[in-house]
């Protein structure tokens, strides 16, 4: 196919996307949706010629340092490589703002499996406490009876209380939670959080609580079935999943 050709349907993606796809989404794109096999060296080319860059993310905040002497080691260590499905697990919290004046606060909860990025349980609470990781944890343990992971967290109090530590090794779950002051060591979910805010969130304001739920529930939907992945061949999360079952 041409390069006028193509460009177009790349300039009309990436408009549609808010200005935010860059070069591997936008080829994945061309080859899932219109069955076009073009190198991601000719999309980036030609998303230069026409100036198209995606919009930067923002630089996330720093870790909030936790001291306490019920912690576990860092056993996932950063091998963010999962072989199976159910083999890693990685969670976290993150707050959100609601409100005329977004002067309200509410706290999204999530597991995700390393295997296939795919988000597999999710919780929202107007409270940042022990009930909404046990909820978010109990969602993911139901859903997935009998599996073993390893559970990575960062150090705050949720994840070293006796009932989340009761939960999770009454299942056989293997804990490890980040080093102190260092995201890095928990950098998928931070990534989830990030292709959450910069691809939904900041572009959408919300008065209620309601319509931030609903909102969280279509953008976890639209990035489990239908956010394509570099890493996963081009495929879904759960399409991903699938074909691995």
């Amino acid at each position: 196919m041409e390069n006028e050709q193509i460009s177009k349907i790349i300039r009309k993606e990436f408009h549609k996307s808010g200005d935010k796809f860059g070069y591997r989404i936008i080829t994945m794109i061309l080859k899932r949706k219109y069955n076009i096999q073009c190198n991601h060296k000719r999309v980036l080319r030609l998303m230069r010629s026409m100036n198209l860059r995606s919009i930067i993310r923002r630089k996330t905040k720093g870790c909030t340092i936790v001291r306490g002497n019920k912690f576990e080691e860092n056993i996932l260590n950063r091998d963010f490589k999962a072989d199976n499905i159910n083999e890693k697990w990685v969670t976290d919290v993150t707050y959100l703002k609601y409100g005329e004046n977004e002067e309200h606060k509410a706290y999204l909860s999530a597991v995700k499996d390393l295997h296939n990025g795919e988000i597999i349980s999710w919780v929202v609470s107007k409270t940042n406490d022990n009930p909404l990781v046990m909820k978010t944890i109990k969602a993911a343990i139901e859903a997935n009876p009998g599996v073993t992971p390893i559970l990575h967290s960062d150090r705050s109090f949720q994840y070293t209380s006796k009932e989340y530590v009761r939960e999770v090794s009454k299942v056989g779950i293997t804990r490890s939670m980040s080093r102190v002051g260092r995201c890095i060591d928990n950098a998928p979910m931070e990534s989830f959080w990030s292709h959450f805010r910069d691809e939904y969130y900041y572009d959408h304001t919300f008065i209620t609580y309601e319509e931030l739920v609903s909102g969280i529930a279509g953008y976890i939907n639209y990035y489990n079935n239908e956010h394509y992945q570099w890493k996963l061949k081009s495929l879904t999360p759960v399409e991903y999943r699938n074909q691995a079952a």
